[in-house]
């Protein structure tokens, strides 16, 4: 099991029933990918600890449905070994599985963590312990339906959290060719970190000022102002209906 997620569980293990159901390997940018061409293996390790040979997301659609004996109370991903800030929450598997349960009507969280070669999680455990003491001790509604919380720590001792917006996390755009010893091309995708200018209030300007961010993200991706925009539309003579719900 992940240094990350065990350091999780055994933080958390005296405040609920904990069960883990974890990759049984890296799935870094899995995000949202759920495997419906193979079946999926689950090896117990141990009592309510499970490997799984599949991405977050099938670990969460996994336990959720077959797994735990009872809905959840809660949904914690992570704690993963560096920062999903901004637009990584697209492509990040740790977003991904909180946004499973989410999806499922189970309040989630996801924890990330600066990462560094030598990670030590114990700061982040401690910090997550605390955040979900709060979150059950608030009930259901402490995290909306249809929301999830996106938690990143920078590395070492807590300093303080703050409650923020999503940011903008930039990367150089890059295509690296290669070949193999038959000639043969093959790809290198994606390009390390660049450094921008962070919005006030964001997520990644509060962990560059070593805070924690805790960022609310919602799974209603509807751009609300196009939608007054685009009721004015011209589409050649086709006539422009309303979204009406069956047996209305």
């Amino acid at each position: 099991m992940a240094p990350g997620i065990s350091a999780l569980a055994d933080a958390l293990a005296d405040l609920a029933d904990v069960m883990v159901a974890a990759p049984d390997r890296e799935r870094s940018a899995a995000s949202h990918s759920i495997s419906l061409d193979r079946p999926l293996r689950v090896d117990t390790l141990r009592s309510s600890v499970y490997a799984i040979d599949g991405t977050p997301v099938d670990c969460v659609y996994l336990a959720l449905l077959h797994l735990v004996p009872r809905k959840p109370d809660l949904c914690v991903s992570g704690i993963n070994n560096g920062f999903n800030l901004g637009t990584d929450v697209f492509y990040s598997g740790t977003v991904g599985a909180a946004m499973e349960a989410a999806l499922r009507g189970v309040p989630a969280i996801a924890l990330s963590v600066e990462r560094q070669a030598a990670q030590d999680f114990a700061p982040a455990a401690g910090f997550a312990r605390n955040l979900v003491r709060q979150v059950l001790a608030q009930g259901p509604d402490a995290i909306e339906a249809g929301s999830l919380l996106n938690v990143n720590l920078p590395a070492g001792p807590v300093r303080g959290y703050a409650v923020t917006s999503m940011g903008e996390r930039l990367y150089r755009d890059q295509v690296d060719m290669r070949e193999d010893l038959r000639g043969r091309a093959y790809y290198w995708i994606g390009g390390p970190e660049e450094k921008g200018e962070d919005a006030p209030g964001s997520d990644s300007a509060a962990v560059r000022s070593g805070l924690v961010s805790i960022t609310p993200l919602s799974l209603d991706l509807t751009h609300r102002s196009a939608l007054q925009r685009m009721s004015v539309w011209n589409l050649g003579g086709f006539a422009q209906g309303a979204a009406v719900r069956v047996g209305e």
